[in-house]
């Protein structure tokens, strides 16, 4: 949840954006990645951004 708002969205928007960009990650993998994978976790936002302005 801190990780999505230090991207840009809260955590509720992120998961909206990722069912959008049809991207199905669970919430374990989702906090895995954005503790130890940051630029990945942060692509992955990006994805979502991408799909909620489209």
């Amino acid at each position: 949840n801190a990780q999505s708002r230090a991207n840009g969205l809260s955590y509720s928007r992120l998961i909206n954006g990722l069912k959008k960009a049809d991207i199905s990650l669970d919430r374990r993998v989702l906090a895995d990645l954005a503790v130890h994978d940051k630029p990945a976790f942060s692509a992955v936002v990006e994805q979502a951004k991408a799909a909620l302005a489209a």
